[in-house]
C-alpha cells in the first residue's frame, strides 16, 4: 500500500516512534515550507533594553541632566510620528480614490471640455442622472464594448507588470503576513518602500480594470508599511520592536479606517483580526491615528460630496419584527457564502502555486479581459464594485431615479439579474482573488453580498404590494408609507457577507453602523452576524486570511485558538543545539573556534553551559552581542571566557533564560510563548541541558504531526484533477495557436514552438 494512503492511525503511531528532533526536516509538510524567510522578534528581550531605557532617562530626569525642552519633545514625539502616518495614509487613501474613480470610469466614457475628471466630480452639478457633459466614447455599441475591454486589458497589464517587476510583494492582500510580522516575526522587505509605493500605484490600476479584486486589505498593507517606513525614520524607535508593533497596529486600523470611512471600526479591526496581543495603550493610539487619516481623507474630499466612501447612505425607516427570518437567510447565505468562496479559492490558489507561477502577467490580463467581455452586459457587474453598492445600498425616492426603483419596471428581471450577478461575483472572486496583482476580498464580498439582498429585498416588497393587507404586514404604516425598504436588505447581505469570508463579529457591525448611521438597524445587523458567524464556527474553517496563513505555510502562534497537542516539550524540541562553555576549569574555547562556529551556524543564540561533560545551564548569549564583542576583541587564541566577570564575554550573558522541565505539556509552553513572547526557551532535565525550542518549532511540531497523521486522500484526488484542468489549458492553448496559425498562415504550426 502506499505510503501516502495508508490509515491514520497507523501513521499516528510512526510519527511517536520517530526520534526526538526531527521535527527541524519537514520538506513534505507545505504550511512550514516559507518558515525560513521570518526571523523571530524576542520580546522578552526588547521589553528588557525598553525598561533600561526607561530607567536611564528617569535617572538623568532626576539628576537634572535632560532639559525641559527634551522631556517635551521626548514626550510629544509619540504623538507627532503617529500623527505623521495618519495624515501621510490619509493623503495616500484620497488620492487613490481619485485615481482609481477615474480610471474605472474612463473605460465606459469620459468628461467632455475636462477629460481628467471622473464620473461623480463631471456631473456634480447636474446630477448623474441626466448629465450632458459625461459622453460615451461613441454612438456604437460595439466601439463602447471594445473600448472597455481595451481599457480593462492595458491597466491589468500595467498592474500586473510593475509588481511583477519592482514589488513582488505588493501582490495579494497582505493581512495574512502582516498577523504575522505583528506577532512577532520579520520579513524583510514585505513593508519597505518599494512595496509602499507599487502597493499605491497597483491597487488602483487593479481595481480600475474590473478584476474582482477589493481595496480595504491592501489599504491595510500599505497603511502599514507607512507606519514602518516612517518610524524607521526615527532612531529613537528603529530598534524597539514593542513600538513598532504599536505603531504597525496603529497603522493597520488606519488602513481600515480610510478604506471605510470607519474610525472606530478601523480600531476594532486592528483588535479583533491583526492583534493578538492588544494593551490598553494601543487602543488609543490606534483610534489617534484612525482619527488623524479620517479626518485628512475627509479634508481633502476627493468623492466631491463631503462622503468619506462612495457607498455611504441613511435610513430613516425603521425595521419590523416580521422580517427576522429573512435576516436570518441573509445570514446564512454569508456563512454557506464564506464557507465556499474560501474552499474553492485556495483550491485555485494551489492550483496557481503549481503552474502559473511563470505566467502572472498573463493570468491578471486573461482574468481582465474575460472578466470585462462578461460582466459588460449585466448593469450590476459593469459599474464598479463600490459604485453598485451605492446604487444597491440606497433608498428610493428622495430624488434618486434608476430603474431599479421604478415602480413599473419588471421586477423579475431584476431579481435575476441580481441573482445572476451574485453567483458571478463569487465565481470572479474564488478565480481572481491571490492574482499578481493587489487585491482584496472584503468589497467583492460585501458586491455579492448586495446583490443578493437587493434580490431577497425586491421579492419582499413585491410581496407586500400584492398582499398589503396579509396578517403578515400587520405593524406596516396604514398611511401609506414605505413597509419594505429593499435597500436596507442589500447592506445586511453585504455585513453577512463580510462576516462569512473574514469571519469577524463585532468589526463587521461596528463598520456598517458607521457606514449608514442608523442606529436602529444595530440589532438586524447583529442578529445576521451572528447566524453567519453560528455556521461558520459549525462547517467552516475560520476567515480566509487564517486559511491562507495555514496554506501559505507563515509562522503564527494565535493565542485565541485553542491548542491540544497531548504531548510534552521533548516531542517538539530540537536536540540539534550549539551550547558554548562557561569557561570554569580550562573548559573555554578560543575565540577563533567562536569565529568558525559563527560562520558556519545561522542559530541567533547559544545557550551557556557549566562544560562539554557537564551541560549544567549557565545562561544563554544572542549572536549579536558575540559578533559586537569579537569586533573590538583581540585576534588569535584568545580565550572565550564567561565565567570571568571583569570580562567582555562576562556582560552579554544572560544568566535568567526562560527554562522548563522536559515533562512540561505542550499547552503550557505554548502559553509561554503566546504571553511572554520569547523567541525560544531551554530544555532541562535535573538542570541539565536537554534541548532546545523556538517559536517556530512548536509550529513545525504542530503542522508536521497533522501533514503525516492526515488522510491526504482527498488531497490526492484534488492534485489529480488539477493535473487534468492543467492539461486541458495546455491542450487548448495548442488547439488555439494552430487554428490562428491556419487561419492567417494557412501553417497551423507557425505559432508552435519547438
Amino acid at each position: 500500500m502506499s505510503e501516502d494512503i495508508r490509515d491514520p492511525i497507523q501513521r499516528q503511531t510512526e510519527v511517536r516512534n520517530r526520534k526526538t528532533g526531527s521535527w527541524i526536516n519537514q520538506q513534505d509538510v507545505k504550511e512550514v515550507l516559507r518558515f525560513e524567510q521570518f526571523t523571530t522578534v524576542d520580546w522578552m528581550q526588547d521589553e528588557l533594553k525598553e525598561q533600561k531605557n526607561r530607567l536611564s532617562k528617569y535617572s538623568s530626569i532626576q539628576q537634572g541632566r535632560t532639559s525641559l525642552r527634551e522631556r517635551v519633545v521626548s514626550s510629544t514625539l509619540n504623538w507627532f510620528v503617529l500623527a505623521l502616518m495618519g495624515v501621510t495614509i490619509g493623503i495616500i487613501a484620497a488620492c487613490l480614490n481619485v485615481m482609481t474613480a477615474w480610471m474605472a470610469n474612463i473605460r465606459l466614457g469620459h468628461c467632455s471640455g475636462a477629460i481628467y475628471l471622473n464620473k461623480s466630480l463631471c456631473c456634480i452639478e447636474e446630477g448623474e442622472g441626466k448629465c450632458e457633459k459625461w459622453v460615451n466614447w461613441s454612438s456604437y455599441g460595439i466601439v463602447n464594448y471594445m473600448v472597455y475591454v481595451l481599457f480593462s486589458f492595458v491597466l491589468s497589464f500595467t498592474g500586473a507588470s510593475i509588481v511583477k517587476r519592482y514589488a513582488p510583494a505588493a501582490a495579494g492582500s497582505g493581512i495574512s503576513e502582516i498577523k504575522c510580522i505583528v506577532s512577532g516575526f520579520v520579513m524583510k522587505g514585505f513593508l519597505g518602500w518599494w512595496t509602499l509605493l507599487i502597493k499605491s500605484l497597483g491597487l488602483p490600476l487593479a481595481i480600475a480594470s474590473g478584476l474582482s479584486v477589493g481595496k480595504e486589505g491592501p489599504s491595510v498593507h500599505y497603511a502599514v508599511c507607512v507606519g514602518n517606513c516612517i518610524s524607521k525614520l526615527f532612531a529613537k524607535y528603529r530598534k524597539s520592536a514593542s513600538k513598532a508593533r504599536e505603531f504597525l497596529t496603529a497603522t493597520s486600523a488606519a488602513g481600515v479606517a480610510v478604506a471605510f470611512g470607519s474610525p472606530m471600526g478601523g480600531v476594532l479591526f486592528s483588535m479583533e483580526e491583526i492583534s493578538s496581543v492588544f494593551q490598553l495603550s494601543t487602543i488609543w493610539k490606534s483610534y489617534f491615528c484612525s482619527l488623524i487619516a479620517v479626518a485628512t481623507l475627509a479634508s481633502i474630499n476627493p468623492f466631491g460630496t463631503g462622503q468619506l466612501v462612495m457607498f455611504e447612505v441613511s435610513y430613516d425607516k425603521n425595521w419590523h419584527y416580521f422580517e427576522i427570518p429573512l435576516y436570518i437567510l441573509l445570514g446564512a447565505f454569508g456563512g454557506i457564502y464564506g464557507i465556499i468562496v474560501s474552499k474553492f479559492n485556495i483550491r485555485v490558489v494551489s492550483f496557481r502555486k503549481k503552474y502559473l507561477g511563470n505566467y502572472a502577467i498573463r493570468e491578471v490580463v486573461t482574468l481582465a479581459i474575460l472578466t470585462a467581455m462578461f460582466c459588460y452586459f449585466n448593469q450590476f457587474l459593469r459599474l464598479d464594485m463600490t459604485e453598485s453598492m451605492e446604487l444597491l445600498f440606497r433608498e428610493c425616492g428622495s430624488g434618486f431615479d434608476h430603474p431599479i426603483c421604478d415602480p413599473d419596471s419588471k421586477k423579475t428581471l431584476l431579481v435575476v439579474s441580481l441573482l445572476f450577478a451574485t453567483i458571478s461575483r463569487m465565481v470572479l472572486t474564488i478565480f481572481t482573488y491571490g492574482c499578481k496583482v493587489p487585491a482584496g476580498i472584503f468589497v467583492p464580498s460585501m458586491a455579492a453580498g448586495a446583490t443578493f439582498g437587493r434580490a431577497i429585498g425586491l421579492l419582499m416588497e413585491k410581496l407586500h404590494q400584492v398582499y398589503p393587507d396579509s396578517s403578515i404586514f400587520l405593524t406596516c404604516p396604514a398611511n401609506g408609507d414605505k413597509c419594505i425598504i429593499p435597500g436596507t436588505y442589500a447592506f445586511l447581505g453585504a455585513a453577512a457577507a463580510l462576516s462569512g469570508i473574514t469571519h469577524l463579529t463585532v468589526t463587521v457591525v461596528v463598520i456598517m453602523f458607521e457606514l449608514t448611521g442608523a442606529l436602529r438597524y444595530i440589532i438586524p445587523t447583529m442578529i445576521v452576524v451572528a447566524i453567519t458567524k453560528s455556521i461558520n464556527d459549525k462547517w467552516g474553517k475560520g476567515g480566509i486570511a487564517d486559511q491562507m496563513i495555514k496554506f501559505n505555510g507563515l509562522p503564527l502562534i494565535d493565542a485565541k485558538e485553542e491548542h491540544t497537542f497531548n504531548a510534552t516539550v521533548v516531542e517538539a524540541m530540537s536536540t540539534v543545539t550549539v551550547a558554548l562553555p562557561y569557561g570554569k576549569n580550562d573548559s573555554s574555547i578560543d575565540v577563533s573556534q567562536l569565529q568558525v562556529i559563527l560562520s558556519k551556524t545561522k542559530y541567533r543564540g547559544f545557550p551557556i553551559i557549566d562544560s562539554f561533560d557537564n551541560p549544567q545551564i549557565i545562561g544563554y548569549v544572542s549572536r549579536s552581542d558575540l559578533e559586537h564583542v569579537l569586533l573590538n576583541f583581540p585576534q588569535g587564541s584568545s580565550k572565550c571566557d564567561f565565567s570571568n566577570t571583569s570580562g567582555q564575554f562576562a556582560s552579554i550573558v544572560n544568566y535568567a533564560p526562560v527554562v522548563i522541565n522536559k515533562e512540561t505539556t505542550m499547552e503550557y509552553l505554548l502559553d509561554i510563548f503566546a504571553k511572554l513572547g520569547p523567541r525560544y526557551v531551554l530544555i532541562e532535565n535535573k538542570g541539565q541541558l536537554c534541548g532546545l525550542v523556538s517559536r517556530k518549532d512548536i509550529l513545525r511540531y504542530e503542522h508536521t504531526v497533522h501533514g503525516l497523521t492526515h488522510d491526504n486522500r482527498q488531497e490526492l484526488r484534488d492534485e489529480a484533477f488539477n493535473d487534468s484542468v492543467w492539461d486541458l489549458i495546455v491542450y487548448a492553448n495548442i488547439e488555439g495557436r494552430k487554428t490562428i496559425g491556419k487561419l492567417l498562415h494557412n501553417d497551423e504550426n507557425r505559432y508552435i514552438s519547438s
